[in-house]
């Protein structure tokens, strides 16, 4: 599984979604609190497994169990902590720069809406609502995707991707190949949304 890590950040690059030291993903064991994440600014195009940070969550945080003191976590530590802490039903959060979904949101598309006009997404990847602009890495950028993916009465997460303004994504899955399925499909219905050459305020939902 943690191969899986770094073949969905190549392939993510490849696709140019990502550049070369962008991205990350988090992995959880079931029942364990152990979580394994992307390190902070590695090159994305040589990620194996023996790069992947091992940490423990704990109810204060995290406690960092990998041992070489000059490799640190994913800047979007925190958006990983708080979806892996509460998400009990998937074991992996994926987080890309995908250039239509971006593209779109930036155009004025809602993505939520959008999505449930195309079968082949709404079928397989529920769509939560876009995440505004914020700082990325921030607390606020973390809380804010963890609010548009769950139920805010339960924090129960009830989508499976969100967009976020100006910045990426965040996806969820029972591995990180089913999170990127999820990226996929929506990327795919934005490049159709803007091929087309509708106006959002256009396109009656």
């Amino acid at each position: 599984m943690l191969t899986a890590m770094g073949d969905v950040m190549r392939r993510a690059y490849d696709k140019g979604w990502i550049t070369t030291r962008d991205g990350n993903i988090s992995l959880c064991r079931k029942n364990s609190g152990i979580m394994y994440i992307t390190p902070s600014g590695w090159r994305k195009t040589i990620l194996h497994p023996e790069h992947i940070m091992k940490v423990k969550i704990t109810p204060a945080g995290c406690r960092i169990l990998s041992k070489n003191p000059d490799i640190k976590p994913s800047g979007e530590l925190d958006m990983h902590l708080l979806l892996q802490r509460y998400n009990k039903s998937c074991r992996a959060v994926v987080h890309l720069h995908p250039t239509n979904i971006i593209a779109a949101i930036y155009a004025g598309w809602n993505m939520q809406s959008l999505a449930a006009e195309f079968p082949e997404v709404s079928r397989y990847t529920r769509v939560g609502p876009t995440v505004p602009i914020l700082p990325v890495t921030s607390q606020e950028l973390a809380t804010a995707t963890f609010k548009a993916m769950t139920n805010s009465s339960s924090n129960i997460v009830i989508y499976d991707i969100v967009g976020q303004a100006n910045h990426g994504v965040c996806a969820i899955g029972d591995n990180p190949w089913d999170a990127y399925e999820h990226i996929e499909r929506l990327e795919h219905i934005a490049e159709i949304a803007l091929r087309s050459g509708i106006k959002p305020r256009e396109l009656e939902i």
